[in-house]
């Protein structure tokens, strides 16, 4: 079975099944296939806000898919599957921090279509936010993107860190303290003007 995960240019993720393979395989293999299929776009606008790169954020919902693909039986029997890979997907991110090649630095990345917006704002906006949330720790980064652009509260937070909701509410709260003085730090230096 071939999978193509995210925009046209993304990398190709071949599974080969077995003809030996144990019954009801294919039943997973249909279940895998219809998963990505309905939540890749969902997983990869999370990696790309974690990692904030297009081609980093697809091998990382790739090697996600990769790494969960020999237990999708335990991925199907979770109480909320798309919570379990999510999950997988943040702590790959955060295992990927911790190794010294991750400090991978983006020069520049075009915008894949024009729609009208002024494009120059657009990819200053980003690549200020960008960098804002690099200078974040992995867990806070992960803490404000699964808070802001998922929109979970404290308790599903901190399932999906495996630590405790206090120090949820205290990654959340230092990662906005960060961002605000960056942000401070940011118009003292553009001479006062707001950004």
């Amino acid at each position: 079975m071939t999978l193509t995960l995210g925009t046209p240019r993304a990398a190709v993720l071949v599974l080969h099944t077995r003809s030996e393979a144990r019954e009801g395989r294919m039943d997973d293999d249909a279940l895998f296939a219809r998963f990505v299929h309905e939540h890749t776009g969902a997983l990869l606008r999370s990696a790309y806000l974690l990692t904030g790169s297009s081609s980093s954020a697809e091998d990382l919902v790739q090697e996600t898919f990769l790494r969960l693909y020999p237990k999708w039986h335990r991925v199907m029997s979770a109480d909320v599957p798309i919570a379990y890979v999510r999950r997988s997907l943040v702590n790959g991110f955060l295992n990927q921090r911790r190794k010294p090649s991750s400090h991978e630095i983006t020069l520049a990345e075009l915008p894949e279509r024009a729609d009208g917006r002024d494009i120059g704002l657009d990819v200053t906006n980003r690549d200020l936010v960008w960098r804002m949330l690099a200078g974040l720790s992995g867990r806070q980064r992960a803490a404000l993107v699964l808070r802001f652009f998922h929109d979970l509260d404290d308790h599903e937070i901190a399932d999906l860190l495996q630590c405790r909701v206090g120090t949820v509410r205290s990654l959340v709260s230092r990662g906005l303290v960060a961002l605000r003085d960056q942000v401070a730090d940011a118009e003292a230096h553009a001479g006062g003007r707001q950004l």
